[in-house]
């Protein structure tokens, strides 16, 4: 039976879509034959087998449209300008260890900086323990601290994934305004490099699991221009990424014309991403299994912990901490995700002027991180903002339509 008009016309819509997706993927199928359309070896697949260079993998384009959004949020990055606060306390009978103010490096240092305070926290020989909060420090603090043989209770006002932590982008970052180079002090660096280097290797226990709450991705660095020296900021954020250069593969620059996207310069880095919700839940539920409780519960004075059993506690409130111990050094650092419906075929993330991509199972994170690492500095306006979404959105949507 012949068509109806309304049906030819949305068969023709239909062709029409396909083959705007169609220039995009034949677009990665430049890359050297290997794209999702397939094909045979080329000669320019040859090319790119030459030493030091490595053909792309094939690249589903990213569905940059601001009718993907389903979740606008904002987290506030607890910031010191002296590093975080890993030090330990008297509170009447208590002895408190905080771990907090990690910016913008939470989850990349939690290993590392949950190894410091619970030395600390261990060195009276004391076995049953208090965690306050339940975020990226508190879990990792209470897992680590189960380890060690301890029997672990974590009191929290939010839980994953209402805790901030949640609201993380989600990508290994361990210097991203962890501190100013002027106020961290001389022996912050290699006490860094210590936290960074011990989070990467537990970190990578958590390779291979079903729920994949940690794995590898590569990341794509975009520009119009071609690479000069960094522009100067407007803060000595502290930048220690170099101690541990070793740790990832280096960065590696794509030749103009051999990769997908409409600009001239591409540099593809590999980097661990953490898949939050599933990493979250896995400490959590692990921190049960191995008999651990948790309880809700806010704390609003430090004067309310004698209220606890316990009298060695871990506190990791994050920015919270700002408020429980009026800790004026926190300043907030404010950053707002779109989280655009997942993309399971997209398993890369880009950086274009300002804008980065972060392929979660839970969501595509598109974030406008700005020009450089000032953005939202001191701006505690935690209100998801459209606007600002869209926009972002719209940077990098250019990227990925077909090109005449």
């Amino acid at each position: 039976m012949a068509a109806s008009s309304g049906e030819g016309t949305g068969v023709t819509s239909k062709i029409i879509r396909l083959a705007d997706r169609r220039a995009f993927l034949q677009r990665s199928a430049a890359l050297g034959g290997m794209g999702l359309l397939g094909g045979c070896a080329t000669t320019g697949q040859a090319a790119l087998a030459a030493p030091g260079f490595a053909a792309p993998p094939p690249l589903a384009p990213i569905k940059a449209r601001a009718d993907r959004i389903q979740n606008i949020t904002v987290c506030l990055r607890p910031f010191r300008a002296a590093g975080p606060r890993i030090e330990a306390e008297t509170v009447g009978d208590k002895l408190v260890v905080h771990n907090y103010g990690h910016g913008g490096s939470g989850w990349s240092l939690s290993w590392g900086s949950a190894l410091m305070a619970l030395k600390i926290a261990l060195a009276g020989g004391e076995k049953d323990i208090a965690v306050i909060g339940s975020g990226a420090l508190g879990l990792t603090a209470a897992t680590l601290a189960q380890r060690a043989g301890c029997r672990v209770t974590i009191y929290a006002k939010d839980r994953l994934p209402d805790a901030r932590s949640a609201r993380a982008t989600g990508v290994w970052s361990p210097d991203s305004r962890i501190a100013l180079a002027s106020a961290a002090g001389p022996a912050f660096a290699s006490q860094w490099e210590d936290m960074a280097r011990r989070s990467f290797r537990i970190h990578l226990q958590y390779l291979g699991l079903a729920d994949r709450p940690v794995e590898w991705i590569d990341q794509y660095r975009l520009s119009d221009k071609p690479p000069g020296p960094p522009s100067p900021e407007p803060m000595d954020f502290a930048h220690y990424g170099g101690r541990v250069r070793d740790l990832t593969p280096p960065s590696e620059e794509i030749p103009t014309g051999q990769h997908p996207f409409p600009v001239p310069y591409v540099r593809r880095g590999n980097v661990p991403m953490f898949n939050i919700a599933a990493y979250g839940h896995t400490l959590l539920t692990d921190i049960l299994l191995n008999g651990g409780r948790i309880e809700t519960m806010e704390f609003h004075a430090p004067a309310e912990l004698a209220a606890l059993k316990q009298k060695v506690i871990i506190n990791c409130t994050g920015y919270g901490a700002r408020a429980l111990w009026k800790d004026e050094s926190i300043v907030p650092v404010r950053g707002q995700i779109a989280w655009l419906i997942p993309q399971e075929e997209v398993t890369y993330g880009i950086y274009y002027r300002g804008v980065g991509t972060t392929p979660r199972h839970d969501g595509m994170a598109v974030q406008n991180s700005g020009p450089d690492e000032s953005y939202g500095y001191n701006d505690a306006n935690e209100a998801p903002d459209r606007a600002e979404a869209e926009a972002a959105i719209a940077t990098i949507a250019p990227l990925f339509r077909p090109r005449a």
